[in-house]
């Protein structure tokens, strides 16, 4: 009995492993991931370099049909004007076959570029501006893991429509080098072009004009910012004393990867002036990325935050943070390997980056945190969270709604108070005034964000 034992066993054996063992195709895939080494940015390669070894290990060690992909991995420096694209630019001999980064816009813009023409996948949790949605040529190879400022208007957009505000000053830091703040809220400007937005830039340089501020601000419904947590504080006390924040205005700070020091009295400094700042702040309200967890991710938190204490980087403060860029190039190589896989077992080679590329948009997988849903454009639908002050003795901020960009549906939570978000009396109509919006008018957007500022 025992041959027939053994047989038995052979023939089951075959029958359950045999079709994981067909459907696992062996590739060496080289990759190239644009990342900078300098620490004061949330996608330092200090931050995200360990989130995508972490990947390449999981689709290993998983032994599933994505473990004969072998990842080698090159990490080059990012300096977030043109670097990324003279290193690429220097390996046309030598050129991977999937590009992760840059995350600036500008470097971004010349890279995604030079990879589209060489026919060459790029995955980025940057490249947010309004000006990288159109992939019909030049950016035709870009895919966003994370989600767009055009995504984050999106949350906007279902507010305004709900209470029917209609008008809103954006108000901004422009630092005139990376601009990041400028691209957020263009975002809105590109979106909602059926709402009447005017717009006005500070530098973080110089002192702003509080007065021209404060005008600006009665003019209008909604106030949208984008700043420094320290200057958004002095808008806030300025606003309070001239009772701007009675009811009739509302306040948002659109803050995508720090929302944590909400939940934590942003508006202390310690100073004479925080009981002010407190009362100010039940005005203020915060848009940010919604936060999931799942077992899987609990566990990914803490071999990032072991990655980054046994490297010893004293120079890096909070490294071991988990932002949406550590997040989105993890998931980036999830992605990447669902769509490789695919494509070859339909016959195409990893060299046919058109082809992967359009099998990583218009699908939903599971991302490190939660499912991760890409639409047909190639960019990943944003989750986003409504922070308000719940508590106004303690002035601590909870998250009252949620909004899901796949579905563009909102959830309403225990903390909203629809009294909080209905506008006391209407302002009278805008009148003429004079364009001080420092370039984010529509025009300029539509001209200069897609066209020039991009190139």
């Amino acid at each position: 009995m025992m041959p027939c034992e053994s047989a038995l066993c052979l023939y089951f054996w075959m029958l359950f492993f045999s079709p994981v063992m067909t459907n696992t195709i062996t590739e060496d895939i080289e990759v190239l991931v644009f990342l900078p080494k300098n620490n004061s940015y949330l996608f330092s390669h200090t931050r995200v370099a360990p989130a995508i070894l972490y990947a390449q290990q999981r689709l290993k060690a998983e032994g599933g049909q994505y473990s004969g992909f072998h990842f080698n991995i090159q990490f080059e420096n990012s300096d977030c004007v043109n670097n990324a694209f003279l290193t690429l630019v220097d390996r046309c001999g030598q050129k991977p076959d999937l590009i992760l980064g840059p995350v600036c816009e500008y470097e971004a813009a010349s890279t995604v570029r030079l990879a589209s023409h060489w026919n060459i996948p790029v995955i980025s949790a940057g490249a947010l501006a309004a000006g990288f949605s159109d992939k019909s040529t030049e950016y035709s190879h870009l895919t966003r893991i994370a989600p767009s400022y055009v995504k984050m208007a999106e949350t906007f957009t279902a507010i305004f429509e709900h209470f029917t505000w209609k008008r809103a000053l954006l108000l901004y830091e422009d630092d005139a080098q990376e601009r990041n703040c400028y691209f957020t809220l263009e975002g809105i400007y590109h979106l909602m072009t059926d709402f009447n937005f005017n717009s006005l830039a500070v530098s973080p340089d110089n002192r702003p004009d509080m007065d021209d501020i404060l005008q600006r601000i009665y003019e209008n419904e909604v106030v949208i910012m984008c700043m420094g947590a320290d200057r958004i504080r002095d808008i806030m006390l300025a606003a309070h004393r001239q009772q701007l924040t009675n009811g009739n205005h509302l306040f948002f700070n659109v803050e995508l990867f720090n929302s944590s020091s909400y939940g934590n009295g942003s508006w202390r400094r310690g100073d004479k002036y925080d009981n002010e700042a407190r009362q100010a702040y039940t005005s203020l309200n915060t848009v940010t990325l919604l936060r999931t967890t799942k077992p899987e991710f609990e566990n990914f938190t803490l071999e990032m935050k072991k990655s980054v204490e046994k490297a010893r980087f004293p120079d890096c403060k909070d490294c071991e943070s988990i932002n949406m860029f550590v997040e989105g190039f993890h998931d980036a190589i999830l992605l990447y390997a669902i769509a490789l896989h695919e494509a070859m077992k339909n016959g195409f080679t990893k060299k046919n980056g058109s082809e992967i590329t359009l099998r990583m948009w218009n699908r939903t997988f599971e991302g490190i945190a939660g499912q991760v849903s890409m639409d047909v454009n190639g960019d990943r639908n944003g989750d986003f969270s409504l922070m308000s002050m719940t508590n106004a003795e303690e002035g601590t901020y909870e998250v009252v709604a949620n909004y899901f960009g796949a579905n563009g549906t909102f959830q309403l939570l225990p903390g909203f108070n629809i009294d909080h978000f209905t506008l006391k009396v209407r302002q009278p109509p805008i009148t003429e005034i004079q364009d001080k919006s420092c370039g984010l008018g529509v025009s300029a957007l539509t001209g200069v964000i897609v066209g020039a500022v991009l190139e």
